[in-house]
């Protein structure tokens, strides 16, 4: 039986899963338990010095001792990179081969394994480029070690030990290769993620904040023409009927991922909300077609900084200028304000009396800032010197992606 829990579940074979798909748990990290095993090895040894076949049975037992002690020493710390690169461990190593050699050349016999046994010990902690020539040189001196006690049956000794110490250093080495990849993967879907995240709260702020700025404008419009113009006022409301209902759709394509702003459409939407704003909106464009992703870009630079107009600048006049060349387009929108969202219904607001420095650390301005620097742009935003404010925004232009721009090129102004 399966459960789940924030997106997250549990089948009922111990693996995870997430959006529907199983997600293999790695397990535990090897430890020198692992490498314990392979100390039976050292049986045949204990065996004859139990039953007294060994000479010198004190020596032999604490020449055991101490390679058992020294090998499980050694292996446990294997497993820590920073303990495996540390003075003791190389030091323990260190002993260990020589109490390795003390046994295989004093008793020979099946005291020789302690050989292959040192060379798992050894692949285990000296892991690095000089792996390679570790493992010859040990193979070779077990070899030869083994040659002066058992002839020619000394030469698997030899190989044993070569395979032991370069298998186990390549085994655990890919072993951490795999959980550093694995843990690497995760890290970068985590930061996607995040960026994700990030990208679809500025997408959400910008367009929600320039749609319920139109509806607020244009409701406030209605309201002071309703009691001397109905006709008039009516069709203030038909237009927040239409931007709320674009609005919906534009929330749908920005939750589905594939919302595609139009400079046109937002240019034209400007255009509404400044007229409704008391704004005279000038309107000029100028240049060759514009790719989508430019197009993009830039509509919501326009979204932003009209919004920005329309709440905080208490201007009379906007003008947005759209120009460009082959590798690059500019996008201009300088107003007259003074900063004081001047009383559209009888006085100023004082949420919306914003110093027009102030709208250049806001978080709409910040994001398409940084927006527009991870596309290779720019954003400026500031006071202009013959008053009011300036947003200027560049973008580079990608050759193989131009397309014709949508309607024709408007190059006259509109009051």
């Amino acid at each position: 039986m399966s459960w789940s829990r924030r997106g997250s579940c549990r089948t009922e074979h111990g693996t995870e899963c997430e959006g529907g798909q199983e997600r293999e748990h790695p397990g535990p990290p090897p430890t020198g338990f692992s490498l314990l095993p392979w100390l039976l090895m050292g049986m045949g040894a204990f065996s004859h010095l139990f039953q007294g076949k060994t000479p010198n049975p004190w020596i032999g037992g604490l020449g055991l001792l101490a390679f058992n002690s020294l090998y499980i020493y050694v292996v446990f710390r294997a497993f820590d990179q920073r303990a495996r690169t540390a003075r003791p461990t190389r030091l323990a190593l260190l002993l260990l081969f020589l109490v390795t050699c003390g046994l295989a050349i004093g008793y020979g016999g099946t005291w020789l394994l302690f050989l292959p046994l040192f060379g798992l010990a050894a692949g285990a902690s000296l892991r690095g480029p000089l792996l390679g020539r570790i493992g010859v040189g040990l193979g070779l001196f077990a070899g030869i070690v083994a040659g002066m006690r058992e002839g020619w049956n000394g030469i698997n000794i030899g190989y044993g030990t070569f395979l032991s110490t370069v298998v186990t250093a390549v085994i655990l080495s890919l072993s951490d290769a795999v959980r550093e990849l694995r843990a690497a993967r995760e890290e970068l879907a985590r930061r996607a993620v995040e960026e994700e995240r990030l990208r679809f709260s500025r997408d959400l702020h910008d367009l929600l904040g320039h749609t319920l700025s139109v509806i607020v404008v244009k409701s406030e419009a209605a309201r002071r023409l309703a009691p001397r113009d109905m006709g008039a006022a009516l069709t203030q409301i038909t237009d927040i009927e239409s931007v709320g209902r674009q609005a919906l759709t534009e929330i749908r394509e920005a939750v589905t991922g594939y919302r595609e702003g139009g400079l046109g459409t937002e240019l034209d939407r400007a255009r509404s909300a400044l007229t409704a704003a008391g704004i005279e909106p000038v309107v000029r464009r100028s240049g060759p077609p514009l790719t989508p992703g430019a197009e993009a870009l830039l509509g919501w630079v326009v979204r932003e900084a009209v919004t920005n107009a329309v709440r905080h600048s208490g201007a009379r006049r906007c003008e947005i200028t759209v120009t460009g060349t082959a590798e690059r387009a500019r996008l201009t929108v300088v107003d007259d304000g003074d900063g004081t969202s001047a009383g559209r219904s009888g006085g100023p607001d004082p949420v919306d009396s914003v110093d027009p420095m102030d709208r250049v650390g806001g978080t709409g301005l910040r994001g398409l800032t940084e927006r527009l620097a991870a596309a290779g742009g720019s954003l400026r935003a500031g006071p202009s010197p013959r008053g009011g404010f300036t947003v200027t925004a560049e973008v580079p232009l990608d050759e193989g992606e131009t397309v014709e721009s949508d309607g024709a090129r408007l190059g006259s102004s509109v009051g």
